[in-house]
């Protein structure tokens, strides 16, 4: 399974800033972060998994909904975005197998390639992406502290929901 240990030793290898934090209590899932940091859930992200059925060859595939700590999208907006005739939320055992994180402590970072990461702008556009984000690591224990753009970046997200300016670009890039 993923952990924090592997999720950290990617990041150093993009040299991208994050911080790995201990919790004081272990959590079962990305939505009880929020009270483990002592945050408001606006802070912390949760991905949510879903099994979808495409609509022209009814493949079957997972999609990943990056959104923020007790929210779920609804599967129509799901639907639409990842072209599928049936979206519901994946069997825990499925996500599992696929992810190598624990189904309900999934991280936006490290997924497959072959499972689509949309992003919930509903929940996430009024961040900035330069806000310090808290995401599950695939273990109760520890969270992953990171900027919402490199989030973006290195989860491959498409923007799901209201229009806002590109995922993943910041406030200097669109500035200078």
């Amino acid at each position: 399974m993923k952990d924090a240990l592997a999720i950290h030793r990617a990041l150093l290898e993009r040299e991208i800033p994050h911080e790995i934090v201990r919790l004081r209590h272990p959590v079962s899932r990305a939505d009880d972060l929020p009270h483990a940091l002592g945050l408001a859930p606006g802070r912390c992200l949760a991905v949510r998994m879903f099994g979808c059925a495409g609509a022209a060859t009814g493949e079957r595939f997972l999609a990943a909904v990056i959104t923020l700590a007790g929210g779920t999208p609804p599967l129509e907006r799901i639907r639409r975005a990842v072209g599928a005739r049936l979206v519901r939320p994946a069997r825990p055992d499925l996500v599992n197998s696929i992810t190598d994180y624990a189904a309900d402590l999934v991280c936006p970072l490290l997924l497959p390639d072959t499972v689509p990461v949309l992003a919930d702008q509903d929940a996430l556009g009024h961040l900035p992406d330069e806000e310090i984000v808290y995401t599950a690591t695939g273990e109760g224990w520890t969270a992953l502290a990171v900027r919402l753009a490199d989030v973006y970046a290195l989860s491959r997200a498409e923007p799901m929901g209201q229009p806002r300016e590109p995922l993943g670009m910041s406030a200097s890039v669109r500035a200078g």
